[in-house]
């Protein structure tokens, strides 16, 4: 335990993280990780998300640091900005389904084509829309899928909304501070008033908000044209889109500056330096579950489809491992898999996830590459390397027909055999755009007929067990509940 530790001021429901007064050397010795390191690499699932270009993220929060430094915003302010950066994008899968609906085209091109549109620029932000609706479909389904947009005036703003609203409950979720919350909440808010999704105006805007947005904007424009690119979207936005204090800091920093190149190379080191070092967040084992959890929350947001799926994958793949006897560590690893084995799905399109009908060969070859993006965005946070290759084989089969890798038998170890068993089994109990959920007897049967040759005996055999105390639990709590008697608080007379 290190000394000189305080809980941050969180709902009692909330796990809180642990605030030390210095980072210590000894933190994985003692089982415990800057958080930093664990939010700025999972940051790149955001990305993914977001159709951003890798570290997209990062690169934003070092551009706020700076700007918060700048201006001399105090260290508890700072250390709320940081984290606000870093998960800003939080609520970007909650809004994708009803995006790439919306357009008729994949969201994760749409999204980063609009953001670089001038949204108070009405023409051309009607001529950049009638660009991206529909690119797959005729003159007249483009020109009808542009008229529903048009005829949907907020739109915009109901999109912003589901984003920021969602953004700002996973931080708190996380245990952060009002400040951080309310930052991602307005982060699309615009200095003349006519941002989104409240239209809040110049001081009503939120200090760390005001930075966030700016700070987004000129990674933006910084990763497509450079440093001139940057100048000229900052002098044309100040005073409309962002706080022209704010908009002189940055139109301050010369081309000449080598802190530009800074953002072209591997910036995830200098992100972690950037905490500010008296205000660094550690976790626990407690805390790394709690960072999981609201991932799964958002990997489960991109499609209603998914809802609560990672969750269910986890808990019941945790119960099947010690079924097996497997260990309280080795259980602990599994239930984090569970949670994340997914996070590749993150870079899907929802066109694809939401379709309603069979998929093409192009889109099928799309979504079996998710278990590839889950090992490398794991593999990115040291604390999550222990399970990273088990999350990424949950669609591995023992003779070798599963996908990505095709992995064989003497490839997938107990935990990973585990893993598989407890997916399938809830993708087949769960709706599906093309389908409804399956019955417990066709389940079985599905099951039993890859026993021995694409699943493993040993997991179906813990997995039936776990079905059936699972069944027992529903049923005693269906009996409690038809036995229950409502009583009225005041008797009649």
């Amino acid at each position: 335990m290190l000394s000189r530790t305080e809980p941050l001021d969180v709902a009692p429901d909330v796990t809180p993280l642990i605030r030390p007064s210095r980072i210590s050397g000894q933190l994985r010795v003692q089982g415990r990780i800057s958080l930093s390191e664990v939010l700025s690499a999972l940051s790149c699932a955001l990305d993914l998300t977001e159709g951003a270009p890798a570290g997209h993220t990062m690169r934003s929060c070092l551009i706020g640091m700076r700007i918060a430094e700048a201006i001399g915003v105090d260290a508890d302010q700072r250390s709320a900005l940081y984290y606000a950066l870093l998960l800003k994008d939080a609520g970007c899968s909650s809004n994708a389904g009803r995006m790439a609906a919306l357009f008729g085209a994949d969201d994760q091109a749409v999204k980063p084509r609009m953001k670089l549109v001038d949204w108070h620029a009405r023409a051309r932000l009607a001529v950049e829309t009638a660009r991206a609706v529909a690119p797959d479909g005729s003159f007249v389904e483009r020109a009808r899928q542009f008229i529903a947009i048009a005829r949907m005036p907020d739109a915009t703003r109901e999109l912003i909304q589901i984003r920021c609203d969602r953004g700002a409950a996973i931080a708190s979720q996380l245990g952060f501070p009002a400040a951080t919350a309310e930052a991602i909440r307005s982060l699309d808010e615009h200095w003349c008033g006519r941002g989104y999704a409240r239209g809040l105006c110049e001081g009503e805007i939120p200090l760390l908000a005001r930075i966030a947005n700016l700070a987004q904007t000129v990674e933006a424009f910084h990763d497509r044209g450079g440093v001139d690119a940057v100048h000229r979207v900052v002098r044309e936005r100040s005073g409309r889109w962002f706080d022209p204090t704010l908009a002189r800091v940055v139109l301050e920093w010369k081309k000449v500056d080598p802190w530009w190149a800074l953002l072209r190379g591997d910036v995830a080191g200098a992100v972690v330096a950037a905490e500010p070092s008296d205000r660094a967040i550690e976790v626990d084992d407690e805390g790394l579950d709690g960072v999981a959890r609201a991932f799964a929350d958002i990997i489960d947001a991109k499609t209603p489809f998914t809802f609560g799926h990672s969750m269910r994958v986890a808990e019941v793949a945790r119960m099947v491992a010690r079924r097996c006897g497997l260990d309280a560590i080795e259980q602990r690893r599994i239930y984090r898999a569970g949670l994340l084995h997914d996070i590749g799905k993150l870079g899907v399109s929802n066109l694809i996830l939401d379709k309603d009908g069979p998929l093409t060969d192009e889109e099928r070859e799309k979504v079996e590459l998710h278990p590839r993006y889950t090992l490398d965005i794991l593999e990115r946070v040291s604390a999550f390397r222990g399970f990273a290759r088990t999350a990424a084989l949950h669609h591995e089969k023992l003779d070798g027909s599963g996908y990505p890798f095709g992995y064989g038998g003497d490839d997938l170890d107990l935990s990973a055999r585990i893993l598989v068993v407890s997916d399938i089994y809830d993708a087949l109990s769960s709706d599906r755009p093309y389908r409804k959920g399956m019955v417990e007897p066709v389940i079985t049967g599905i099951l039993e007929r890859d026993r021995g040759t694409r699943l493993c005996p040993i997991a179906l055999d813990a997995l039936h067990a776990v079905r059936e105390e699972l069944a027992r639990d529903r049923d005693e709590i269906d009996t409690r509940s038809r036995n229950h008697v409502n009583h009225p608080l005041i008797e009649s007379v």
